[in-house]
């Protein structure tokens, strides 16, 4: 298992890859009409899921999210777009750092609202982990790729 260190995300440039985006509706807020934190972290998870059953070659299951940060409310009409990175691929598990940037009623600068870790294990058919084969077709763990 090896650990890439993964570049920081500038104030204006997201880090990794986008891997979902979503407009941010009125059935989606919480009680002071910001966009509920349930629904970014889902929005998170589907993105992060995607990149990492990518990665691993089929099916895996979240089995972590750690340091989830809610820096600025979302509202209505943003443009919510998640970003994704690989930072650590082990022999069974994928970690992701995972951004939330939003663009204010889908137009001007982007502005970072949240980000997080996830962690997802690669599964087999039987819902037991299993190795994951990097592009070589060797199984063991392996550093993230650019």
């Amino acid at each position: 298992m090896q650990t890439t260190r993964p570049k920081p995300s500038t104030a204006h440039e997201p880090r990794g890859e986008l891997s979902c985006r979503a407009l941010a509706m009125p059935a989606d807020t919480n009680p002071m009409g910001d966009i509920f934190g349930g629904w970014i972290m889902s929005a998170m998870d589907a993105a992060a899921f995607m990149t990492a059953t990518k990665r691993a070659e089929g099916r895996v299951v979240t089995v972590a999210v750690s340091n989830i940060t809610f820096m600025r409310p979302v509202k209505v009409g943003d443009a919510v777009c998640c970003y994704t990175e690989v930072t650590r691929v082990g022999s069974t598990s994928i970690t992701l750092a995972v951004e939330v940037w939003v663009q204010r009623q889908g137009h001007g600068d982007r502005i970072k609202v949240t980000d997080a870790e996830f962690t997802f294990v690669a599964v087999n058919d039987n819902g037991r982990p299993r190795q994951i084969v990097d592009g070589s077709g060797a199984s063991n763990g392996t550093a993230a790729g650019p």
